[in-house]
């Protein structure tokens, strides 16, 4: 699955720019909820664990799994991946974060697309999986990236999110327990190529156009839609970009104008 190249290859980039840090560098907080470089890093390095578990080793996904849930459900997630990774910090956390991306990339790059994975909500298709870790890892790195005030230069390989984000957008309303309408707005993105991405009915009134890059800050909810330079035209448009979400869990609202930028 080219899938899991680009999630090897979005880990990489976030890699390069976080390598030259020292230490104490890793306990600058963030915008997004206050994060460290730290805690972000764990986050994303326990569930890439668990991804690599739930394809290889399902037995040991779901002891993992039981595990979990009781930090989960207690709202103490990150106190739960600190302790697991025990206290896993600086260099060595993003020595050994890299080194188990680079590790479960093959695995996912060889299996069949469509074999069904465990996951801590539904199960979902091995391409979901690895797309949900490129995802992830692309979003939370945004956090990174502004918070060392680095624009970061992107790639087509967000266009697994881009359809990700088209893709839920029925969800988005069903999270919410609204009404799905009729029809997804038309959409129109730029590529970072340069090349154009299409998605819906070209005739429709209701539209969403502008650069791929905001498109998926905004349905990951790095941005507040107010934030970028999207052209958003239509009620139905404007109601999902004011709370579109990608990602799996409760009803999140996006952060407000302002709030997640660039240092």
């Amino acid at each position: 699955m080219q899938q899991a190249q680009d999630f090897l290859d979005e880990s990489e980039a976030l890699h390069a720019l976080i390598a030259p840090l020292d230490d104490r560098a890793f306990e600058q907080e963030t915008l997004f909820k206050g994060w460290t470089l730290n805690n972000i890093l764990r986050h994303l390095h326990f569930w890439n664990i668990s991804a690599d578990l739930t394809l290889t080793d399902e037995p040991a996904f779901d002891a993992l799994l039981a595990q979990v849930m009781g930090g989960l459900k207690a709202g103490r997630l990150l106190e739960f991946e600190e302790k697991y990774l025990d206290g896993l910090s600086g260099q060595a956390l993003l020595k050994a974060w890299i080194e188990k991306a680079r590790a479960m990339t093959p695995a996912y790059a060889a299996a069949d697309p469509k074999s069904r994975i465990k996951w801590a909500g539904p199960s979902m298709s091995a391409r979901s999986g690895i797309t949900a870790r490129l995802m992830e890892t692309w979003a939370h790195g945004q956090a990174v990236y502004d918070a060392l005030g680095v624009e970061r230069q992107d790639g087509d390989r967000i266009g697994n999110i881009v359809r990700l984000g088209v893709n839920t957008f029925g969800w988005t309303y069903k999270n919410r327990k609204m009404d799905v309408p009729e029809a997804m707005p038309y959409v129109r993105l730029i590529a970072p190529s340069g090349a154009v991405w299409e998605y819906g009915d070209k005739s429709a009134d209701e539209r969403v156009e502008g650069s791929a890059t905001e498109f998926c800050q905004t349905v990951t909810q790095c941005r507040n839609v107010g934030d970028t330079q999207l052209k958003v035209t239509g009620e139905v448009a404007t109601e999902w970009m004011g709370m579109a979400q990608c990602f799996a869990g409760p009803a999140n609202d996006p952060p407000a104008v302002g709030v997640r930028r660039r240092a």
